[in-house]
């Protein structure tokens, strides 16, 4: 991707008029991972979008936020800094070269949890919070209307984030 494309898509994720889905959606049209950082950077200041706080708190949860490769966790794999498993790779788009080399690179990782996070959170009633993001990332795709979500929000607000 050429810098000036890069300026053109930065350019829309401040524009006014721009909605914050399409903002969104901003997001997953950039696969070099070159630019998944920048891209991360200047989405996560739009609205409708998780916060860095919040993705430190999640991060913090998952692993410490360290890249401590793959655990069994109710019967299938999850892997690095956010724990990720392989069908929540799938549906964030997957970025980078593979799930486990995605989940153990934190950029990689970051870029898959936002992409998943506003994904869903977009297809839900649920507000615009961290606590809405969190219950998802751990629920899936309708975690921020399940009960069973409610403790895993209490230990992300543990870490500092409400």
């Amino acid at each position: 991707m050429e810098t000036s494309t890069l300026c053109f898509l930065v350019g829309l994720l401040f524009t006014p008029s721009i909605s914050a889905e399409s903002r969104q959606r901003l997001h997953y049209v950039v696969p070099d991972r070159n630019y998944s950082t920048a891209i991360h950077n200047v989405s996560s200041l739009s609205v409708g979008s998780i916060s860095d706080q919040c993705l430190k708190c999640i991060c913090l949860v998952e692993s410490n936020c360290l890249p401590i490769g793959c655990r069994m966790d109710v019967s299938s794999l999850s892997c690095g800094y956010y724990q990720i498993k392989l069908p929540y790779w799938t549906d964030c788009g997957r970025p980078g070269t593979g799930w486990k080399e995605c989940a153990d690179d934190h950029s990689c990782a970051t870029t898959c949890v936002i992409n998943y996070t506003a994904k869903y959170r977009s297809k839900t009633s649920c507000p615009d919070t961290c606590e809405s993001y969190a219950r998802i990332h751990n629920g899936g795709p309708h975690g921020c209307m399940k009960s069973s979500t409610i403790p895993y929000w209490h230990k992300v607000q543990s870490k500092g984030c409400s």
